[in-house]
């Protein structure tokens, strides 16, 4: 992952992580909304603005792609680069969560 993209998306936004975490399979933006909203017991809820806006930037970043369209909705993907990406952050929610335990991350 270059710089650039790590400087941008690490560490992500709550809607940021959700909405790549969601891509893990191809959806689309109201499937991930009602699945974010599932997941989080309605504690997070992602506009259509920022839903669509964060698409959009994270297509031309490449961390995802076109997958399909279905009824007239487009399903997007994670790329290598948004899975490199979810990963890294998934790595640093999980040492913040330890550290926050008292548990050490050896090096």
């Amino acid at each position: 992952m270059d710089e650039k993209i790590k400087r941008i998306y690490v560490p992500m936004t709550e809607s940021g992580f959700y909405i790549l975490y969601c891509l893990q399979e191809p959806q689309h933006g109201y499937g991930i909304s009602q699945q974010v909203r599932k997941m989080t017991g309605g504690a997070v809820a992602i506009s259509a603005g920022t839903m669509y806006g964060t698409l959009s930037k994270m297509e031309k970043d490449g961390l995802i792609r076109f997958h399909s369209e279905e009824d007239k909705r487009k399903l997007y993907a994670l790329t290598a680069l948004g899975r490199e990406v979810l990963d890294a952050e998934l790595a640093r929610i999980e040492r913040l969560y330890k550290n926050s335990r008292g548990e050490s991350i050896d090096a």
